[in-house]
């Protein structure tokens, strides 16, 4: 019985410990959370390309479990800055239509306003899969607009 209760007073410390050690790791609860952004690659913008200002229309291609998938994207430049953003998507299956709608909704936020050459999006609104189209995309408005 002895034996026992040391094993559950162990257990317990041991346990202690581990939330001790969790919370210590954890923000003040009266510090607020960062916002969600999407990640955009963090590259550095690289000073030497000059684009070419004007409007630009790209289609990126990506896989999806349903199948191919595409992404049109059109985007005017501006001082190599993005200043306007429309995309749209094929959206082949039900699936796709609703990751496209989701993506669709909340890249500009993340786009507009930045520099051509720092676009690189991983992740957009739980959409990661519609990114890779548009990076597609991007990559051949940035050969088109160099």
């Amino acid at each position: 019985m002895q034996i026992r209760q040391r094993q559950n007073t162990a257990a317990a410390l041991a346990g202690l410990a581990v939330i001790g050690a969790l919370a210590g790791c954890s923000a003040p609860a009266d510090e607020p959370s960062p916002p969600a952004t999407a990640d955009t690659g963090g590259a550095a913008p690289d000073s030497t390309v000059s684009y070419t200002d004007g409007e630009y229309t790209a289609t990126g291609d990506y896989q999806s479990p349903g199948g191919a998938e595409s992404v049109t994207v059109t985007l005017t430049l501006a001082d190599n800055v993005v200043t306007a953003l429309n995309v749209t998507g094929s959206g082949g299956s039900p699936n796709a239509k609703k990751f496209q709608g989701e993506f669709i909704e909340n890249i500009s936020a993340v786009v507009v306003g930045k520099p051509l050459d720092s676009l690189s999006v991983s992740k957009v609104a739980g959409s990661s899969l519609t990114s890779g189209g548009f990076n597609a995309a991007i990559d051949q408005i940035r050969a088109d607009a160099d």
